[in-house]
This record gives C-alpha cells, sequence and structure tokens, in this order.
C-alpha cells in the first residue's frame, strides 16, 4: 500500500499578519497624533479585555477613541462584518476572519496592528507619555519579569486549564495538566502573600495581564473541570483576594462583560459541561461596577 508523499498534502497559506508600530516621529509612517487611532475591541475577547484595561490605566479617552463590537462575532469564521471593511482596504481579497483587536487609521482606514502585545505596549510608549498620572505599566528594568508573568498565564494557566477540561483526556494527563496549573497558581500566591502586586509595590503590564487569565479560569475554563480541581483552584486565598481587589478598580471591573463572555464562550465551545461549572470561585459581579468605562467612539 503506498503513502500519500507528505508534500503532496495540500495546506492553507498562512494568514496574512498585521504587525504596524506606533512610532516616535513622522518618519516611522505610524507617528503618535491624539485621535488618528482608533481600537475595535470586543469586552468578551481576553486580548481585548486587556487592551481595554489599558486604555483606562492610561486614561487615553480623549487620545484613542474605542469603537465596542459585540460579545459574540456575527460571521461564520468567527470574525466582525464591522471591521471587514478594514481588512480588505489593508490586504486585498483578505482570507481569514476579521477579527478583534484591531488598532486602526482613521486618516488611511487600514489596519495598524491586530497583535495584542504590541498594541499594549505602544499604548504605554508611545500614547500613555501624555497621560497625568500614568502607571508605568511597562518600566525598563521589569520587562524580563513582565515577559515572565505573560508565560505562567499563557502556559502554565490557560494552557494547563484548557487540557484538564478536555473531554476524553486519560486520567494520567488531566493529572498532570492540573499538577501543572496548581504549581503556576501556587508560585503567584507565594509572590502575593507579601506583596500588594505581582512584581511589587506598583502595578505593572503584568498584573492586568494576570488579572485577565484569572477571570478566563473562573469564568470559562471551570466549565469542563470537576469540582474537585475547581476548589484546588479556589485554594489560593492571596491571589483570589487580589483578582477581587482589582475587580473593583474603576479601570478593571467596569469592563467586565460577563454576560458577553458566557455567550461566546458557549457559541463556540464543543465541550461537555462537567461538575466545575457549579463552583464559581468568585462573585465577579459583587466586585465590579455596572457600567464601561470604554465607550464606542
Amino acid at each position: 500500500m503506498s503513502a500519500t508523499p507528505r508534500s503532496a498534502v495540500p495546506s492553507l497559506p498562512p494568514l496574512p499578519s498585521f504587525r504596524g508600530r506606533i512610532g516616535r516621529d513622522a518618519r516611522s509612517g505610524h507617528y503618535a497624533v491624539p485621535r488618528r487611532y482608533r481600537l475595535h475591541l470586543s469586552l468578551s475577547c481576553p486580548n481585548c479585555l486587556q487592551i481595554a484595561i489599558t486604555h483606562s490605566l492610561l486614561g487615553l479617552d480623549d487620545v484613542l477613541p474605542v469603537t465596542l463590537l459585540p460579545a459574540v462575532p456575527d460571521r461564520p469564521d468567527g470574525g466582525h462584518t464591522e471591521l471587514r471593511p478594514l481588512y480588505e482596504a489593508s490586504w486585498h481579497r483578505y482570507p481569514g476572519p476579521a477579527a478583534a483587536p484591531v488598532l486602526s487609521d482613521d486618516w488611511s482606514g487600514r489596519i495598524v496592528s491586530t497583535h495584542t502585545p504590541d498594541i499594549l505596549r505602544d499604548l504605554a510608549r508611545r500614547f500613555g507619555d501624555e497621560a497625568p498620572n500614568r502607571p508605568a505599566l511597562y518600566p525598563h528594568s521589569a520587562e524580563g519579569q513582565i515577559e515572565a508573568v505573560e508565560r505562567i498565564c499563557e502556559h502554565g494557566i490557560t494552557e494547563t486549564a484548557q487540557r484538564g477540561g478536555q473531554v476524553g483526556a486519560d486520567t494520567s494527563a488531566h493529572d498532570a495538566a492540573l499538577g501543572s496549573l496548581l504549581r503556576a497558581l501556587g508560585s503567584l500566591e507565594w509572590r502575593l502573600a507579601s506583596q500588594d502586586y505581582i512584581l511589587g509595590d506598583e502595578m505593572t503590564a503584568a498584573d492586568v495581564q494576570l488579572w485577565v487569565t484569572l477571570v478566563q479560569l473562573d469564568t470559562v475554563y471551570r466549565w469542563h473541570l470537576d469540582a474537585t480541581a475547581v476548589h484546588r483552584i479556589a485554594d489560593h486565598p492571596h491571589l483570589w483576594a487580589y483578582a477581587r481587589r482589582l475587580a473593583a478598580h474603576p479601570a478593571f471591573g467596569p469592563h467586565l462583560d460577563l454576560g458577553g463572555i458566557a455567550r461566546r464562550h458557549h457559541a463556540h465551545c464543543q465541550g461537555l459541561e462537567a461538575a466545575g461549572a457549579a463552583v464559581q470561585v468568585l462573585d465577579w459581579a459583587a466586585h465590579t461596577r455596572n457600567e464601561a468605562t470604554v465607550h464606542p467612539g
């Protein structure tokens, strides 16, 4: 029996990427000008939620308008119809979903970036300079530590929670994933036992990343974990007290769209609900304000 050569198997071309950056002067092409650019965000998306919180922390309402999108994308490919003209103006016959987040240039009607880490850093380092009393979210001395927390959030929490909640996973794989998740949470718990924020006494971008990750863990990933796992996740009192405290912060909690997160999750998730779905770690609604501080621009 002959095998099909690997080279004969068709593969989809990679989607175009949008990785423009905001520079310091006109020579960069995209330079920081008040109200030239616009953010397009869906607050049910964790990347968009990070950007919305950062936008509020830096006080950029009058500098960088925000357009809010529906919680659940309205196109079968997971994109937003409203963003389609931007994508097609930026890439002829763009083949992928018109997804958020997007940083666009109102002068040209094109996309600058869809890459969340770049957008976050440009907000802080290019636009944030104009905001009085802004927090130093990306201090140069802490860049490596911020990246380390980002890795813990992505690989130690999000990926392991997803693996631990996969239906049909064998017991050893489930236990290994849960063990990795608990070790990551334990390392964060140890830090927060003696300091207010994850890197010390001042808030940084690492706190925005971690808070959004904890929101996702409790509002999305626990739906597919067993009750014992969720109780063990909840058994980190300093970590969840920190999450509760930030939920009451005016730049954090008002952006939390709990109903939208639930609708987005149930619209796309095919997994079966597990017993952990009934065990909520935090009552997020009790610690947040009722109205978001970011409005359509």
